[in-house]
């Protein structure tokens, strides 16, 4: 059975009240247009308790006390790029263990949804002109030259790879080739 709405208080209230004038659970229903077990249930949690407000469930304590969160958040707020990870450390240097997920739960309840880590900090005049400026100065460069810079720059790169890579890269070469074919050309987990 699925779960259904709740009253809202004024309609609890004037259950209550219609009781006190001494009205039965069926006579309550009929003119509310409630269930009976409903009307009932709502007399009988106002005489125990004397309220007819919904009472806190039970459940799980926060695991993270309001002066992490407020930690997390001014620590997200400050720097953006801080990663859950990150956030974890931090809490179990302040001796709450906690995991990712939970931090996430505490971001998202807190207003900060989808949120991931800034990966690439926002561009300044001076990062775009770099490349301008290189791009400039070797504007009419000959392909002999580029041609020498590029084979110098691969020798260095491979004399950097340790023989062993290289070694493990052509015993698993067959099984890289299948694999790419087996996911026809798509990325694979090599």
């Amino acid at each position: 059975m699925g779960k259904t709405k709740e009253l809202s208080k004024d309609v609890r209230d004037k259950i209550v009240d219609l009781h006190k004038a001494g009205m039965g659970y069926k006579t309550i229903s009929k003119q509310l247009g409630e269930k009976e077990t409903t009307v009932g249930a709502i007399i009988r949690k106002w005489k125990k308790h004397k309220m007819t407000i919904n009472r806190p469930r039970s459940g799980a304590p926060r695991k993270i006390l309001p002066r992490g969160v407020s930690m997390i958040m001014r620590k997200v707020r400050d720097q953006p790029r801080t990663t859950r990870e990150e956030l974890v450390n931090d809490l179990k240097a302040a001796g709450t263990t906690v995991t990712k997920k939970t931090i996430g739960n505490t971001l998202r309840r807190n207003g900060l949804k989808s949120c991931s880590a800034r990966k690439v900090s926002l561009l300044k005049k001076a990062h775009v002109q770099a490349p301008l400026k290189f791009a400039n100065e070797h504007l009419n460069d000959s392909e002999k030259a580029w041609e020498k810079d590029l084979e110098r720059m691969c020798k260095e790169e491979w004399t950097k790879i340790p023989p062993e890579m290289c070694a493990n890269l052509v015993t698993n070469y067959k099984k890289r080739l299948t694999s790419v074919l087996a996911n026809k050309g798509f990325s694979t987990k090599y």
